[in-house]
């Protein structure tokens, strides 16, 4: 039961209302803006000689969207549109963007729409709406000027300068702290290299191999198939021993380690460092480098060239097989056309990149890893760079290396 107070008892403000039995209280200080402000919505559109004025007026719900929208719309020409609010009594969120829209529009189109009129309550959720709404491309509005590319490649060319430098220094803490577990052989961790070396040398052996001897398969295959037509078949030994002894088993087998190590490196300190063992380590007197980079980086060094050598033979194994079926070479001729035809020069080039490619391999990958922020989207996004980074230095690397050996003779 309610307990009426002495001022409704006496008729006050708050004095029942009987509807049906039930007592209702009445508190004139609450307004209902569906009985408060019963005027509808009204549009009129003047066309005036300078501008296209609308004065909307009375109360804009979500029933009244389309028409508003529709309006807005259809003034949007050639002239400037004015939109007069001095009349809204009530303005709700849908109306509110229909108008923060057109003025999108309008500004896109090189138009202008302004605002005229209107009580500070419309006006503010107008801006709020003006606000919310995604901003558009600024390509969209404007083309970008001549000036405007230029700023551009001026910050690609330093970002990749800047990213060049970064992979510089790290190499550099690589060199100084190897030197430095050099001179004081107790900081050096032998146990942290070997198993290093068994992820990225063994466990790579059975990829390298394989894809290395369907390489000599497709050589040989091809190869037989362009120098049968001049009746020069035997020198498919020959095309297959410098392709793959000067270029393609250290390069792919690079490749494929890029691919696989890198990714491995950046996610191994990438995940430390989101963890924030990486701060631990440094907090405990370990230095990260040392614990991190050295015995990867060196890892890498020491098992490219073994693997290097492995693609090698698979390679000449793969196409010594294919010449065997397809020419009818058979591996004694094989092995001794090998021998007398090709100059050892060619596996001294090849090898010579390996310790090369594995450093840069290495050193990207850890550069990308002590670069991971604090969360899984950068960790994923440095892993993937780390990968088309390692690659591309690594092609990069043997194209340089191509124009040495043509310049010195080898």
């Amino acid at each position: 039961m309610v307990q009426q107070t002495p001022q409704a008892r006496a008729g006050g403000p708050l004095a029942p209302h009987r509807h049906h039995g039930n007592q209702r209280y009445h508190f004139p200080w609450i307004t209902n803006p569906l009985t408060d402000n019963p005027a509808p919505a009204k549009i009129e559109v003047l066309e005036e000689d300078a501008v296209t004025r609308l004065r909307l007026s009375g109360r804009f719900a979500l029933a009244d969207l389309t028409a508003l929208n529709s309006r807005l719309t259809a003034a949007t020409g050639q002239k400037p549109v004015e939109v007069d609010l001095t009349g809204v009594t009530r303005l709700d969120t849908g109306a509110a963007w229909a108008i923060a829209e057109a003025e999108l529009r309008a500004k896109a189109a090189g138009q202008t729409l302004t605002l005229t009129g209107g009580n500070p309550d419309t006006l503010s959720l107008i801006e709020t709406v003006r606000k919310a709404l995604p901003k558009p491309d600024a390509d969209e509005v404007k083309a970008r000027s001549l000036a405007d590319r230029m700023e551009g490649l001026g910050r690609a060319i330093m970002g990749a300068l800047a990213f060049l430098a970064d992979l510089v220094a790290y190499l550099g803490l690589f060199l100084a702290r190897l030197a430095r577990s050099l001179r004081h052989p107790s900081e050096f961790r032998l146990t942290a290299l070997v198993h290093h070396c068994q992820e990225v040398g063994l466990k790579a052996v059975p990829i390298v191999a394989l894809m290395a001897f369907l390489i000599g398969v497709v050589l040989a295959f091809q190869g037989s198939t362009q120098l049968r037509q001049f009746g020069a078949e035997v020198f498919v030994v020959d095309l297959i021993a410098v392709s793959i002894l000067r270029e393609l088993g250290i390069l792919l087998t690079a490749i494929i380690v890029a691919g696989r190590t890198a990714s491995a490196f950046t996610a191994a300190i990438g995940s430390m460092k989101m963890r924030e063992e990486i701060d631990a380590m440094r907090t405990l007197g370990i230095d990260p480098a040392t614990a991190l980079i050295v015995p990867r980086v060196l890892a890498l060094f020491l098992m490219l060239p073994i693997l290097g050598l492995i693609a090698n033979a698979a390679g000449l194994i793969g196409g010594a097989i294919m010449s065997w079926v397809e020419l009818g070479i058979s591996p004694a001729m094989f092995r001794s056309r090998l021998i007398e035809g090709t100059d050892i020069s060619h596996l001294i080039v090849g090898m010579v990149k390996a310790p090369v490619f594995a450093i840069i391999i290495g050193v990207v990958g850890c550069q990308a890893g002590m670069k991971v922020g604090n969360n899984a989207e950068s960790l994923g996004q440095k892993t993937s760079a780390a990968v088309v980074t390692a690659i591309f230095s690594v092609i990069v690397a043997d194209a340089m290396f191509s124009i040495f050996f043509a310049q010195v003779g080898l």
